[in-house]
C-alpha cells in the first residue's frame, strides 16, 4: 500500500531532530530528484541535501547575495559580506557540482532559467516579509510539477518580529492563503516548517501537525502586548532582564 503524504511526514518528524535532517528524510523519502532552495545564505542547508540525498540530480542554488535596498531585515548586510557567504556556499557544495545549478540574483531576476513543471520540490527561506514571501510562492509555484511540494522556513505563529524597526516574519498565515487559492494541501510541520503540496485535483486543506497553530487570520497575530512587550525591550533591555529573573524566581516557588 502506498504511503501517504501525511505518514510520510509524520515519519520525518519521528525520524529527525532538526530541520536539516527532517528535509533530508523528507527528500529521501520521496525519492525527490529536482529541486530549489530559495535562499541559500552560506550553503548549510544545501551542502546537507547533496551530501545525503542521492536522489538529487539537480540542485538549484537561487540567491542574490548582494545587499537589498528594499529588504529590512536584520540579515540584509553588505555586499563584501554577501560575496564571502557566496564563496562559502560554493565552498560547501563543490563536491556536488556536477548537481548544483548557481542562480545568483533575487527570485524575480532568475525564476525564469527554471522551467515551468520542472521542479519536483521547492525550498523556500529567503525574504520572509510579506513582501517577499508573495513574490517567492507566486514566482516558484509554476515551476513545481503537479503532484510536487513546496517547504518553507519561518513559518511562525504568531508572526515574528526581529526588532520593531525591522518588517515581520509573515510566512504565516500568508502560506496558508496561498494554499487555498491555489487549491493545495498545506501541512504545518515541527522547527516552524511548512510542506505545501501541488494536489492534481486542487483541493485545499490545513493540516497542522504540531498542534500549535491556532486562528489563521492576521488580527489574532497583531495583539498590542506583542508589540509593546517588543517595544518595551529594546528601550529598557535592563528593566526586561530584571523582570524575566523575577518571573523565574516567582515561578520556582
Amino acid at each position: 500500500m502506498a504511503v501517504t503524504l501525511e505518514e510520510l511526514l509524520n515519519y520525518c518528524i519521528a525520524a529527525s531532530h532538526s530541520r536539516p535532517e527532517f528535509w533530508v528524510e523528507f527528500v529521501r523519502g520521496a525519492q525527490l530528484r529536482r529541486m530549489v532552495e530559495v535562499g541559500v545564505y552560506q550553503g548549510d542547508f544545501a551542502a546537507a541535501l547533496l551530501q545525503q540525498c542521492e536522489s538529487i540530480t539537480k540542485y538549484y542554488m537561487l540567491d542574490p547575495w548582494r545587499h537589498l535596498a528594499d529588504w529590512n531585515k536584520p540579515f540584509n548586510t553588505d555586499d563584501a559580506t554577501f560575496e564571502r557567504f557566496f564563496e562559502m556556499a560554493k565552498a560547501k557544495t563543490e563536491f556536488a557540482a556536477a548537481r548544483r545549478v548557481v542562480l545568483r540574483g533575487t527570485t524575480t531576476e532568475v525564476i525564469d532559467q527554471i522551467s515551468n513543471g520542472e521542479l519536483d520540490f521547492a525550498y523556500i527561506d529567503g525574504d520572509h516579509t510579506l513582501r517577499g514571501i508573495v513574490i517567492d510562492l507566486i514566482r516558484v509555484y509554476p515551476k513545481v510539477r503537479p503532484g510536487g511540494f513546496i517547504g518553507g522556513d519561518d513559518f511562525s505563529p504568531p508572526m515574528a518580529y526581529h526588532q520593531t524597526n525591522f518588517e515581520p516574519t509573515l510566512v504565516f498565515p500568508f502560506a496558508v492563503y496561498f494554499a487555498e487559492a491555489v487549491g493545495a494541501k498545506i501541512y504545518a510541520l515541527p522547527n516552524i516548517q511548512f510542506c505545501l503540496e501541488k494536489t492534481k485535483n486542487a483541493e485545499f486543506k490545513f493540516v497542522d501537525l504540531t498542534g500549535h497553530y491556532g486562528e489563521l487570520n492576521v488580527r489574532s497575530q497583531l495583539k498590542p502586548g506583542n508589540f509593546l512587550k517588543l517595544s518595551f525591550v529594546e528601550r529598557f533591555p535592563r528593566l526586561a532582564q530584571i523582570a524575566v529573573q523575577a518571573k523565574k524566581v516567582i515561578s520556582r516557588r
